[in-house]
């Protein structure tokens, strides 16, 4: 199986509007399964499939308070709270000089309303908030090509960036 390599800040790929996935394949879920294994070794709570250089719509994330693992097949948010919340975030794919995430405090709506298909194929939908509807964002946005720096004032972005070790 190929070894999936994680892509940081300054790839390209990461900036992709990812393709709906049409048929789950044994090659995505053996990917999947790969992010899992990646993300827990890195201390990670989700990683989406833009972040090993797949360029399709799904990801895998974890309920820190349950360890439920979630594998989420073309997600889509279909609500979001009005009611924000601040929270601090960080990304595996945005990391410091010495190789670990950087973080920052970002507003997000508290509570989101999210609609997948699963590995099995089952149609899934849920009302998730605080940490994992956090989480859930988070990664549906680097679906879109969208980081959570995107949401910080230009100021705030700058000084994370200078943290940011650019591999490129």
């Amino acid at each position: 199986m190929n070894k999936l390599e994680m892509k940081v800040c300054g790839d390209l790929v990461l900036r992709e509007k990812c393709e709906p996935v049409e048929n789950i394949t044994q090659e995505i879920l053996d990917d999947m399964d790969e992010m899992i294994k990646m993300m827990q070794e890195q201390s990670g709570v989700g990683m989406a499939a833009p972040q090993v250089g797949i360029t399709k719509r799904f990801l895998v994330m974890m309920d820190p308070d349950t360890n439920v693992i979630y594998r989420m097949i073309n997600p889509e948010i279909i609500s979001r709270s009005d009611e924000t919340c601040v929270m601090e975030e960080g990304c595996l794919s945005v990391l410091g000089a010495d190789g670990l995430p950087v973080y920052s405090n970002v507003r997000r709506p508290k509570t989101v309303e999210v609609k997948w298909t699963n590995e099995k194929g089952e149609h899934c939908q849920s009302v998730m908030t605080n940490t994992l509807g956090r989480i859930v964002q988070h990664e549906t946005d680097h679906l879109d090509g969208v980081l959570f720096i995107d949401y910080l004032s230009g100021v705030k972005r700058e000084m994370l960036m200078r943290k940011v070790n650019r591999r490129h």
